[in-house]
Order: structure tokens, then C-alpha cells, then sequence
């Protein structure tokens, strides 16, 4: 016997769906996105600089800046701002556009802090990128090809990567820098790198190859370079007058101090610090002021500008024979 069809409830394939929501039609991930962008968009400008090239001629160039407090201080690249005249102007997604002057520049750390003239400006939070994790989701606002407020997303590719800086004769490295494949561009840098939470964990710095990004961390001694920036227009470093690099301990004095490295001195600049302490090359240094050093980053970490003029007691390591030598570090010339 037949089924009558009136009786069978039918659905077609082709029936229209229920209309959506906006918030259903986003994924957990793009809202992540969407918010993150929709916090952070009002606080990210685009800025315009001239900037001296060779032959003393002068080129309009741009990049991104974050917002960190109402009154106008603004976070940036300290590339962005070198060989500048120390001026520019910053544009909003507003529409607002304003002028800013360089308060002061880092370029070891490659952070500058810039004052734009506005009173009403919305600031960004700044977050702590030691909390980050690999694989975490990270947002990157910024202005590529001066297309301002464009944002991207990625995740978190790698952490502790290191960033080769320069200023003048000095050679520096940026630690714990992140990693991200956040797509990023000409004009990125100087821009938010964000968490999911809006909150900025990195200033975008570097292109390092196609979907490979890097970004200055947010973290305690960041936040002392921005504070002493904003304060003071510079950031003070103590200087030992060294060049060195990591190198195992020998496994005798391994097992005694209870870690495998410490820092060799490979070059001991004439007439600096060190050489006055009477430091040699092939020196190993293994603690410092009372800290164990087991690589440059963790030397970078100890001498800080508080330690200018001040003696420290450094155990070195010389032909298999500790000793305690006394050094006085120097400020290091910008």
C-alpha cells in the first residue's frame, strides 16, 4: 500500500535557510578578530614622515604608531622616526589628523615614543607578552602601503627569537622577540600586535620573509625603555666594553656551579671597562653583581643603567682558575 503524500512530512534541499544572526555567522575566531580590531583600530595611526637619505635628499615615508595614553604619547618604531627631522603627522581612522614631534628614540630596542598634539586620543592597553604562547592568536593593526586601520591575523609562530640592533658603532640584540605569520607589510611597522584580548604585546618591527613577522615584545624591561623615553627623551645602558658570546663550561666547573655555560670574552675594547678591570680575551665570565650569566641575554639583563659608576664584582673563569674581578661600568654612548 502507497503512502498518502499528504501525510509525509517533506523537507527539500532546496528549501531557503533561516535567516542568521550576525553574531552566528561569525565564527569563536572571528570574533576574536572582529573585536580585537574594532578595540584597538581608534588607536593606531598612520604617520607620515620625510626622512634624509644619501645625498642629503629628503623622502616622504610612513609607517604605524599605538596610542598609549590619552594626552598624545604615542609608541612607534625607532626606524621609523631615524633620519628624520623629528616631526610628522599622524592620521586617525577619525579622520583626525595631527601633528607629533619624537620625544625620544631607542634604537637598540628599536622603540621610539612620539607626542602628537591631541588631548582627546584613545589609548591602547598595554599587556605582557611573557604571557604569551605559541600557537596563541595575535592581531596585527597597522598601516601597510598606508592603507590605514588594515588588520591581520595570525598566530604566534615562535617565541625568544633574537633581533640584531644597531646605533652608531653599537651592536645590540633585541631578546624574546616574537614571531608571528601575521601577514605584514611596508608601513606595518611601528603598529599593534595584539592578543585576543586587544590588549598590545608587541610593536611590529621587521619583516623577516614571506609569512614570517617579527615584533618588539611588551614586558618589564620594555616598559622601563618606554617610561624612561617618556621621561627623559633617552634610555640609559650601562657598558662593559666587551664582545663575547656563549661557550660551554668545562665540565669540571659545570657540575661545581650547576649550569653548562657562561659568556666568553672574545674582544676587550681598548681603554673601556673591562679592560680596565683588567679583563682578557678568552675570559669566561660565569657570574655577574651576583647573577649567573650562561649567555649574552642574560649579561644584556644585568647590566642595566643603575649600575653606572657603581662597582660590580664579576667571577671570571681564566686557564681553568676562577677569580673575582671588580668592574665599574661607563655609560654607553648613543
Amino acid at each position: 500500500m502507497v503512502a498518502s503524500l499528504a501525510a509525509v512530512d517533506l523537507t527539500f534541499i532546496s528549501s531557503p535557510p533561516e535567516e542568521v544572526t550576525e553574531e552566528e555567522a561569525l565564527d569563536a575566531y572571528s570574533r576574536a578578530v572582529t573585536s580585537v580590531a574594532e578595540r584597538l583600530s581608534p588607536s593606531v595611526a598612520n604617520l607620515r614622515v620625510s626622512r634624509r637619505v644619501r645625498g642629503g635628499r629628503m623622502l616622504d615615508s610612513g609607517g604605524s604608531s599605538v596610542v598609549i595614553t590619552p594626552d598624545g604619547f604615542m609608541l612607534t618604531s625607532a626606524h621609523v622616526v631615524s633620519r628624520t627631522e623629528g616631526h610628522g603627522r599622524a592620521s586617525f581612522v577619525d579622520g583626525r589628523e595631527l601633528e607629533f614631534e619624537v620625544v625620544g628614540s631607542d634604537p637598540l630596542s628599536d622603540l621610539a615614543v612620539l607626542r602628537a598634539d591631541g588631548r582627546d586620543l584613545v589609548p591602547a592597553e598595554l599587556g605582557d607578552a611573557e604571557r604569551l604562547r605559541v600557537g596563541q592568536v595575535v592581531v596585527a593593526i597597522g598601516n601597510p602601503h598606508g592603507f590605514t586601520g588594515s588588520v591581520t591575523a595570525g598566530v604566534v609562530s615562535a617565541l625568544g627569537r633574537s633581533l640584531p640592533t644597531r646605533s652608531g658603532a653599537n651592536v645590540r640584540v633585541v631578546d624574546n622577540v616574537i614571531q608571528t605569520d601575521a601577514a605584514l607589510n611596508p608601513g606595518n611597522s611601528g603598529g599593534a600586535l595584539a592578543d585576543g584580548r586587544g590588549t598590545v604585546v608587541g610593536i611590529n618591527t621587521a619583516v623577516a620573509g614571506v609569512g614570517l613577522g617579527l615584533a618588539v615584545p611588551i614586558n618589564a624591561a620594555t616598559r622601563r625603555i618606554i617610561a624612561a623615553l617618556m621621561t627623559e627623551g633617552r634610555f640609559r645602558r650601562a657598558y662593559l666594553g666587551i664582545a663575547g658570546g656563549p661557550r660551554p663550561l668545562p665540565p669540571r666547573l659545570s657540575r661545581k656551579l650547576g649550569r653548562t655555560s657562561g659568556v666568553e670574552v672574545v674582544q676587550v675594547v681598548e681603554g673601556g671597562p673591562a679592560d680596565r678591570a683588567g679583563l682578557r680575551p678568552e675570559d669566561l665570565i660565569v657570574e655577574l653583581d651576583g647573577t649567573a650569566i650562561e649567555g649574552m641575554d642574560a649579561l644584556q639583563r644585568v647590566v642595566v643603567s643603575d649600575l653606572i659608576g657603581h662597582p660590580v664584582h664579576a667571577k671570571v673563569v681564566r686557564e681553568g682558575r676562577e677569580q673575582e674581578v671588580e668592574i665599574v661600568p661607563a655609560e654607553l654612548d648613543g
